[in-house]
């Protein structure tokens, strides 16, 4: 399956229009975002975890990053309230579920093989002091790739012109970019060579971001 594999291309979804499917599992469900492979896939997706359902035990071959966008995520190594940013890399395994319902964004086989830095963050915890209305922090840095959260101020500008290609998703308020109006489930990404420019909306926006990463952008090994 490819779905929105085209890197070179702008992508927009406001994953609020993208109808839910199920997974293997009962009572998870996911909004697909990006995709290319079939259930082993270098993947982009919302995935909706119902009141007391799980995921079975599972290996990450490629790693996996998510950040919890509603309700508490929970595996054998804790409970993940809304505003956590988990990295589990290559190698890592657990049994994920949720005994209150959760939605997350997830990013599977994404990762340098050889990534072992397993952590949890509180995103809104990093943030360091606004400059120009813009709180940012960041969470994860390599040499192929940087992972910021970001508080915008209402009316704020943004400019990002990282090289390697942006990615982000709108956890709350909204922006404007390219004319476009993202909001809360948005999620955006530029090719290579394509600066992000945006304006907060009324609200002010809380935004996820990852940077350079495009170029890296493979299918999962066999």
């Amino acid at each position: 399956m490819e779905l929105n594999a085209d890197f070179s291309e702008r992508v927009l979804v406001h994953s609020d229009e993208v109808e839910w499917q199920a997974s293997p599992m009962p009572g998870v469900d996911r909004r697909m975002l990006d995709r290319i492979g079939g259930e082993v896939a270098r993947a982009t997706t919302i995935v909706r975890y119902a009141p007391d359902s799980q995921f079975s035990a599972h290996t990450h071959s490629g790693g996996e990053e998510f950040i919890v966008l509603d309700g508490v995520f929970q595996d054998e190594h804790g409970d993940f309230p809304a505003g956590t940013y988990v990295r589990n890399p290559p190698t890592t395994s657990h049994t994920p579920g949720s005994e209150q319902g959760c939605t997350i964004f997830v990013k599977l086989w994404q990762f340098d093989m050889d990534d072992r830095n397993q952590f949890r963050k509180d995103m809104a915890a990093e943030l360091g002091d606004a400059q120009d209305g813009v709180a940012v922090a960041e969470l994860h840095s390599d040499p192929r790739e940087t992972v910021r959260y970001a508080h915008l101020d209402a009316g704020a500008h943004w400019h990002v012109s990282d090289a390697g290609g942006i990615e982000l998703l709108m956890i709350d308020g909204t922006m404007i970019q390219g004319g476009e109006e993202l909001r809360k489930g948005s999620w955006l990404r530029l090719p290579e060579g394509d600066p992000l420019k945006v304006e907060a909306g009324p609200d002010g926006a809380k935004v996820w971001m990852k940077t350079g990463h495009l170029p890296f952008a493979t299918p999962p090994a066999a």
